[in-house]
């Protein structure tokens, strides 16, 4: 019998077993492999009891150093969490990927740089309540930090570039359209230049901000590694984000041109359990994926429907796009949580990218581990967005260190 369909929908009762039982299948697959933990087991006890009188000035950390190291912030590491992370890693999907996913280059970045090394001791400290001052404001600065962070490090590495004005600059790119959160940026630079006059980057105010927004939110204050220099450089041309709608496989091919592997993409997609996004990004999911004229078959059915009423099939030409939340569970509240990951394996992902992580078996374990546990989460998180931080950095004597995070110093308005 054919079943007529209406906007992507079908006439009758839904059926949402497809998804579902995709799903099963490859849970089932990740399950059949149930000597996994007692084989590798003996490996990681083996390396976590590794000497470690080298941590004091490490060109790598391991995953375990760099949770020791940050031990003076909200962490307790749990050995053995910290090893099912470590499994999770060595399980990927080959071993070049796994050894990635627990080692954090530091390229030339330290702990604590400005309290150590110049007169600004004050300096994150100075950041993180001007934060928590915007963030009572407006709780949303948070997503709005941790998109700006990731289209800065993405592009031309993680250089401020992002934050730079001007005719033909990243900010105009298509894929930075909506960006937010550069009036905070503005006002934390402006106060410490009036304290101490060029000593810290635009970059690192970037990484402490964020990072303190993510901790207000509900995750963990985790530790920055500082002492990045600004660029001078900022091109639209060069910026190449994907779009929501990429594979999984092609979302992988991207991460790993950056140095960055399976566990990194699994763990830097949970910043989309906050934010909002415009229903032109889900609109084909819910009516005509993939030219089909049906709604993504990844996508559960019921939560096609809820979308549906936000997002409507035609709108008129001088209606406002309209926003939907990339998590429904934290909504308004912009809370870090991971119930994000739990939509994920219940074919609720708003985004095309977020539902790929049932794609894929690598994905549907990186997604199981941290819907049941939020501290692994959040362990994870914090090595992940540091690796990603290390990307492209600018140390010692290169780049500059920015009066105005809007301008190079070349182009300041007072130097003219």
């Amino acid at each position: 019998m054919t079943v007529a369909r209406t906007r992507g929908f079908p006439a009758g009762a839904p059926s949402c077993t497809s998804p579902q039982a995709a799903l099963r299948s490859i849970s089932s697959q990740s399950k059949a492999e149930p000597t996994l933990l007692g084989s590798l087991h003996p490996l990681l006890l083996l390396h976590s009891s590794a000497p470690r009188s080298h941590l004091s000035m490490p060109s790598i950390y391991t995953l375990d150093q760099f949770f020791l190291q940050g031990r003076e912030d909200t962490m307790r590491c749990s050995r053995e969490r910290l090893l099912v992370l470590v499994v999770l890693g060595l399980w990927a999907t080959c071993s070049r990927v796994a050894e990635g996913g627990t080692k954090l280059p530091l390229n030339g970045l330290v702990l604590h740089y400005y309290s150590k090394n110049t007169q600004c001791t004050e300096a994150e400290t100075l950041i993180t309540r001007a934060v928590r001052k915007a963030w009572q404001k407006d709780p949303s600065i948070a997503p709005a930090l941790l998109r700006l962070l990731y289209s800065d490090c993405f592009t031309r590495g993680c250089d401020a570039s992002i934050l730079l004005d001007g005719k033909g600059s990243e900010k105009e790119a298509p894929q930075n359209a909506g960006l937010r959160g550069f009036d905070v940026i503005d006002a934390i630079k402006h106060e410490l230049e009036s304290k101490c006059l060029g000593v810290v980057s635009c970059a690192d105010i970037l990484h402490l901000a964020t990072r303190d927004a993510v901790a207000l939110a509900g995750g963990w204050k985790y530790p920055v590694f500082t002492g990045r220099r600004d660029g001078n450089e900022s091109d639209a041309k060069t910026v190449d984000l994907p779009p929501p709608s990429i594979s999984w496989d092609a979302a992988l091919s991207y991460f790993e041109s950056r140095g960055l592997d399976v566990l990194d993409l699994g763990t830097l997609l949970g910043a989309h359990t906050m934010g909002v996004t415009h229903c032109r990004y889900v609109h084909d999911r819910i009516y005509n994926f993939n030219d089909t004229g049906l709604p993504d078959d990844l996508m559960d059915c019921r939560f096609a429907r809820q979308l549906a009423k936000t997002c409507p099939y035609r709108y008129a030409p001088d209606q406002p796009d309209p926003t939907v939340f990339l998590n429904p569970h934290s909504g308004g509240n912009f809370t870090f949580e991971s119930s994000y990951y739990s939509r994920v394996l219940d074919n609720q992902a708003v985004l095309g990218i977020d539902q790929q992580f049932v794609t894929s078996k690598d994905g549907v374990r990186i997604a199981g581990e941290y819907a049941s546990d939020f501290d692994d989460f959040n362990r994870y998180f914090a090595l992940a967005i540091s690796r990603m931080g290390s990307i492209g950095v600018l140390t010692g004597s290169q780049g500059e260190i920015r009066r105005s995070c809007r301008f190079t110093n070349a182009h300041h308005p007072k130097s003219k």
